[in-house]
């Protein structure tokens, strides 16, 4: 298979003759070798391509070549539609295989016949929007082969109204629906048991794991290899699905579901209805016991709240009741059984979130503006992961432009337990062919004070404002918290107004990130303060962005309840969690930021990074070093000179 790859990534071979733009690059080649070694000799290999290394296509030729089942797993839903739609059609077509491929998302993404009749004979919505969209749904549903929403145009794959016109895990009726022939999750999970190669995301993938390991039909055929795409995001990923959740959004759902059940099948049995309303008050009163929001909280930091130990006892006792009375119409309709069947693995979570105390699980909460999640997350997921690779004698690609930390996958391999494996994963780095000495500067403004200071935020206000001048807009400003990012909107916004600069500024959570992206892109001279979501998984080319400022190093708060937990086993284990865990994580997540700024071989800009730590800790030369080898300075002046040297936005001034 090695002399095939040379010959289809040749600079006259078959992906430059049938792909417009392909161009040959070396790491690109070496990488598809390794990974169709790995392929043919089952083994596992751990891979990190940087930035324009085109990963994409160096593992999809051996994959289709390899003439075994293939898993391509994803890290989001955008990745998998760009690999499904085009990518893979292109390699298929240049390499001329009939190999057959499939789409399989989580099944909150098909339209549901079943709930969407529900929704009309309900006739309840949370808005006028809604109202308007579910006969345009039901009429796309007559004629969509697929019944994926992304492709229903006109509504919104964010709208509130597919929450009604979809099904979950917990309400689908499965086998026993009326609708089961006609269903769009059970067609597309046909396909992918059919198929030979099966695109899916992490969550998918994990999903299919859990209920392999419970004993039920998978979702996913027995695959020969799979191949993890954006990989840095599996620990975080295997965490949440080998814990366990119950939520106050779950109990509502629970409870509207039940009652539109109800209301169709058993409109005689009044208790049932009145349960569906006191659960609902419970479930309201338990997310109003814990003050605050976008905050997460340790089993211990919750041990003295009354309020919500006192509704929780409640909650118990209302779920007793509403299982009586589930159970006792459970016989007269799926939809009823389904119910009373959901209420009570809720109940089951909710009493081993109280009661179960276990050395390996970390039991904290989260809270949102209007619902509350209590969890349990393995305090590691090492030694599961391990067996699903142990399962039996297939190839594992991991592969991302963020795993190392340096040169060393350490970290990586130990959070996963790779490094377990009888034979341990193969480890390779590919740099980027990006000229990064001469497309970027890498600038660590000089007397920045301590991140922890009153008057940080300020000074980064201070430092972005005259490198966004003279970029004329064109930037991103990512934070490593919501109430820095809304702090430093205010402060630029503040500076814009008082300067008379007509630069439009955006910030996270006006509009999806998919609307905040494409409105950056149109605007042409536009800044964007964001934290988390835009760190990652954003793809802005060309001249519209050419400056990323960074304000913090990105560590985890240290109050994290699940990082706290996992920093004391460390410590008990004797070792160093700063260095063994918390700063491979900031590395990696750093790399990931920085990684917005160069995206094509034309690309120029600047890269800010305001935490002085960076310079001044002896840590921070690990975070440095494992930044692309950018022009380095302290300078204001020599950034400004970068930056007046690009070419103007096109749509400056308007």
């Amino acid at each position: 298979m090695s002399d095939d790859i040379l010959l289809h990534f040749a600079e006259d071979g078959t992906l430059a003759q049938t792909i417009p733009g392909f161009r040959p690059r070396p790491q690109q080649t070496e990488m598809a070798q390794a990974i169709a070694q790995a392929i043919r000799g089952c083994r596992v290999l751990v891979a990190e391509a940087g930035t324009g290394t085109g990963k994409t296509f160096a593992y999809l030729v051996p994959a289709l070549m390899s003439g075994g089942k293939v898993i391509v797993s994803t890290g989001t839903k955008t990745l998998q539609d760009q690999l499904f739609h085009r990518d893979l059609p292109a390699v298929r077509k240049a390499l001329k295989l009939p190999v057959t491929v499939a789409l399989l998302k989580g099944r909150q993404n098909y339209a549901c016949h079943y709930h969407v009749e529900q929704a009309k004979t309900e006739g309840r919505f949370m808005n006028r929007e809604d109202a308007h969209y579910l006969p345009r749904i039901a009429r796309w549903m007559l004629q969509t082969q697929t019944g994926d929403k992304s492709e229903c145009d006109g509504v919104p794959e964010d709208a509130t109204v597919w929450i009604a016109a979809t099904s979950t895990r917990d309400n689908c009726l499965g086998q026993e629906c009326a609708y089961a022939k006609e269903c769009f999750v059970m067609a597309a999970r046909r396909r992918a048991q059919e198929a030979d190669v099966v695109v899916v995301n992490h969550h998918l993938f994990f999903a299919d794991v859990m209920l392999r390991d419970g004993g039920m039909a998978e979702l996913l055929p027995n695959f020969n290899t799979v191949i993890f795409d954006e990989a840095h995001q599996l620990p975080e990923t295997a965490s949440l699905f080998f814990g366990e959740s119950v939520s106050t959004g779950q109990l509502l759902d629970l409870a509207r579901d039940t009652r539109m059940e109800a209301v169709q099948n058993a409109k005689d049995y009044a208790p049932l209805q009145d349960a569906t309303r006191s659960l609902e008050k419970c479930a309201k009163d338990l997310r109003l016991a814990v003050a605050g929001e976008n905050a997460r909280l340790s089993f211990s930091q919750l041990a003295d709240n009354t309020a919500l130990h006192g509704a929780l006892d409640v909650l118990e006792k209302e779920l007793d009741s509403f299982l009586v009375h589930a159970e006792s119409q459970a016989e007269r309709a799926e939809g009823l059984e389904k119910c009373w069947q959901r209420a009570t693995v809720l109940a089951e979570a909710l009493t081993r979130w109280r009661r179960v105390d276990a050395p390996d699980l970390i039991r904290w909460a989260e809270v949102f503006s209007h619902s509350l999640s209590l969890n349990v997350t393995p305090l590691r997921v090492a030694e599961i992961f391990k067996k699903q690779v142990e399962g039996q004698a297939k190839s594992w690609i991991f592969t991302s432009a963020t795993l190392a930390v340096g040169r060393s996958f350490e970290h990586y391999t130990g959070e996963l337990g790779l490094n377990l494996l009888e034979n341990p994963p193969e480890t390779a780095v590919w740099g980027s062919p990006f000229s990064y000495g001469e497309q970027a500067m890498l600038y660590a403004p000089e007397g920045m004070p301590d991140p922890n200071s009153p008057g940080f935020i300020e000074a980064v206000v201070d430092t972005a404002y005259p490198v966004i001048c003279a970029a004329q807009g064109r930037a991103f400003v990512l934070s490593t918290s919501l109430r820095a990012m809304k702090q430093i909107h205010e402060g630029l916004q503040s500076r814009f107004e008082s300067d008379g600069k007509t630069f439009p500024l955006l910030m996270q959570g006006q509009g999806s990130r998919s609307e905040l992206l494409e409105r950056f892109r149109r605007l042409g001279n536009a800044v964007l303060v964001a934290s988390q979501s835009f760190w990652e998984g954003v793809d802005v080319p060309g001249d519209a962005l050419s400056v990323v400022i960074i304000d913090k190093l990105p560590f985890a708060p240290p109050d994290d309840p699940v990082l706290k937990a996992r920093v004391e086993w460390m410590e008990k284990e004797g070792k160093n969690p700063f260095m063994e865990y918390q700063l491979p994580r900031a590395v990696i997540n750093m790399k990931q930021g920085a990684g917005r700024l160069i995206r094509t071989e034309q690309d120029r800009g600047v890269l800010v990074v305001c935490d002085p730590r960076m310079i001044t800790k002896p840590y921070g030369k690990r975070v440095w070093q494992s930044l692309p080898p950018m022009r380095r300075t302290r300078v204001l002046d020599e950034v400004v000179e970068f930056l007046e040297q690009l070419p103007p936005p096109a749509t400056a001034g308007f």
